[in-house]
């Protein structure tokens, strides 16, 4: 557990009718990346939202924070995983923020959804870090260039991969370091989040 700033990656499976009750949090940087079905959120910030494919939400725990999460539907699955950061300080203010990602924009190519300044689109986080998404097909292909001493982490949501010849089934996950650039693969369909991070 613990690999630069990434803390962890909790990959949970929420059943219908079922939940995560109030629970308080602080000094993280916590994002949420739904894969399947629709999760409701609610937190001591005042925000409520249903957070479904293509949603990103990040929520800075800082001072402290409570917070729940819930699957309504009677029927439907909730697949998704939650990421948590360490930020660069403590006893920040807590904030969130959440976006909806067009499926086009993820598919075929690494979609940043998080950095430190919010560039091209991404949600903010307090931490030298960078999550990408992307959505491939078989037979499709990206590249990933790291800047000298950067950490990589990638994370397989579905399908198989292969990264720089060493293959990876969903649920995989590999660090990188001392890699000047990476090439993911695929020969079926497929999803990964990419992390490029300070050390």
């Amino acid at each position: 557990m613990g690999f630069g700033p990434l803390r962890v990656i909790n990959e949970d499976r929420v059943q219908p009718g079922q939940g995560f009750g109030t629970h308080a949090h602080r000094d993280m940087e916590i994002i949420s990346y739904v894969l399947d079905g629709a999760l409701e959120h609610k937190d001591s910030l005042g925000n409520g939202s249903v957070l479904r494919p293509g949603h990103i939400q990040r929520m800075s725990a800082g001072t402290g924070v409570r917070h729940s999460e819930y699957n309504h539907s009677s029927s439907e699955l909730v697949h998704f995983l939650q990421i948590w950061i360490i930020p660069d300080e403590q006893d920040l203010e807590p904030g969130y923020a959440e976006k909806s990602i067009p499926r086009d924009e993820i598919l075929g190519k690494l979609r940043l959804l998080v950095s430190r300044d919010g560039r091209d689109g991404s949600i903010s986080v307090h931490q030298d870090a960078e999550v990408y998404a992307s959505i491939l097909r078989s037979g499709d292909d990206v590249q990933h260039e790291f800047a000298p001493g950067r950490l990589g982490w990638i994370q397989v949501a579905r399908g198989n991969v292969s990264l720089n010849g060493t293959n990876l089934t969903q649920g995989d996950g590999a660090g990188i370091s001392q890699e000047k650039s990476i090439l993911i693969r695929t020969s079926s369909d497929a999803e990964v989040l990419l992390f490029d991070m300070t050390p």
